[in-house]
């Protein structure tokens, strides 16, 4: 089936020379691509006719920090119900973390990946392969048996690279591949046994904390290693202002040093932590007031290069225990959108620059290829319809994972996505408009 979107409130901020389209329009697609964009386009003969008048249609959104599960804890998430979760949400375009049983450190698990992802065709999956064999930070993993296959980065995510010998030969290494090295930024000795973050709440409710310079001390570090080498580098989930501070200047320095911030931080603070409610547990984890509003001066001004989830499903295996015991992690490919058109309405960004921190941004920084992130004619029809008004409560019951840890349950949210399309395929539709 082909569509005509009717009239929606178009914008792609991916356009050469730094134009924005902003602008009411038609999109015809055709043969699973974008064919036109215009205003008063006639429907040819069998196209469906979608009234998109007073709604947002966007770029489908790319979220470059997943956990998938697959293979190996499918118990907690597979490709299958992660793209369904991900189309909610409005995200067309997923890069996978390697943390899987078996971890993706080898062609045939990045094989695998690949294949179940065209199987299911929910949602573009894209796989991360890690730094060293076995996530062991011992010796390095095969990047370039791995980046044939189909992998976009390499990180040992859930994991920081603890040994700077190795960091360093990492980086060299991916440079002649052209592959993005993203850190998971924890010095563990600092970090040893904490729980949450170190502060005053910590100290109140009688937790273990851990000091933000665990992370900003790592990415210190590592900046250093990248002037040496002039590899790419990428700081995982970023949660510090002090992070942002290193980031800040090395991209000052003209360093190939970027960065993510997860929506949980923020959105959350140390505070949420208060209850024992174990879904608030996360690596990195929520930080102070001050931290959160580091990173939203951030995101402002260009330090943060894009919004990614780190969607980690978890069972109640895993949390329905003892904060100290829980594991950590938190939903969020349902609500990062819903969270970040907050930021919009707070006047921390503008619209402008969430579509690009949510869409072309992340899709440059990984050099996920053409097409993906824009509404460029010829491109792949991921396309996401949004009500930015509409508002709707945050519901762990009603999720699309099969996990059900996420931190915003009851949150009342504006921002609900209308419809999905994945290279021109409805794969979400809650209204039946393709239909």
């Amino acid at each position: 089936m082909d569509y005509l979107l009717r009239s929606g409130r178009v914008i792609d901020v991916s356009r050469k020379g730094g134009e924005f389209l902003d602008a009411e329009l038609d999109l015809l697609v055709r043969d699973g691509k974008i064919a036109e964009l215009g205003k008063g386009l006639k429907a040819p003969a069998g196209v469906r006719v979608i009234d998109a008048a007073g709604k947002l249609v966007l770029p489908g959104l790319v979220d470059v920090h997943v956990h998938l599960r697959e293979p190996g804890q499918e118990y907690k998430e597979d490709i299958e119900s992660g793209s369904r979760s991900a189309a909610a949400g409005g995200i067309t375009t997923m890069c996978c973390m390697p943390n899987t049983r078996p971890v993706n450190d080898c062609r045939t698990v990045t094989d695998l990946i690949m294949r179940r992802s065209r199987e299911v065709g929910g949602a573009r999956v894209l796989p991360i392969g890690a730094i060293s064999k076995g996530l062991e930070g011992k010796s390095l993993a095969e990047f370039g048996e791995m980046k044939d296959a189909g992998i976009v980065a390499v990180s040992d995510d859930g994991r920081p690279v603890m040994d700077a010998g190795l960091m360093r030969r990492a980086l060299e290494y991916a440079k002649t591949f052209d592959l993005p090295v993203v850190q998971h930024a924890e010095d563990l000795q600092l970090a040893e046994g904490g729980v949450m973050n170190e502060g005053e709440v910590a100290t109140r409710i009688g937790l273990r904390g851990q000091p933000p310079q665990a992370e900003s001390i790592m990415v210190a570090r590592d900046i250093e290693l990248v002037e040496w080498t002039g590899a790419q580098y990428h700081v995982a989930h970023a949660s510090t202002g002090r992070t942002m501070d290193l980031v800040r200047d090395a991209k000052r320095r003209g360093l190939p040093v970027s960065c993510e911030v997860a929506p949980h931080h923020f959105a959350l603070t140390d505070e949420a932590c208060a209850t024992y409610n174990t879904d608030m547990k996360v690596a990195p984890p929520l930080r102070a007031e001050r931290d959160r509003q580091a990173l939203l001066a951030a995101l402002a001004d260009g330090t943060v290069d894009c919004i990614a989830t780190d969607h980690a499903p978890h069972s109640e295996v895993e949390k329905d225990v003892e904060f100290d015991c829980a594991s950590c992690g938190m939903l969020g490919l349902e609500t990062a959108l819903c969270l970040s058109l907050e930021l919009v309405r707070a006047g921390v960004i503008d619209l402008h620059r969430m579509v690009h921190l949510l869409t072309c941004g992340p899709a440059a920084l990984f050099s996920l290829g053409h097409g993906i992130g824009t509404l460029d004619p010829g491109s792949a029809a991921d396309i996401v319809v949004v009500d930015a008004e509409a508002s709707w409560t945050v519901d762990r019951e009603k999720t699309f994972s099969k996990s059900k840890n996420t931190p915003f349950h009851g949150r009342q949210v504006q921002g609900q996505v209308l419809l999905t399309l994945f290279a021109g395929r409805p794969v979400f539709d809650p209204k039946g408009l393709c239909r």
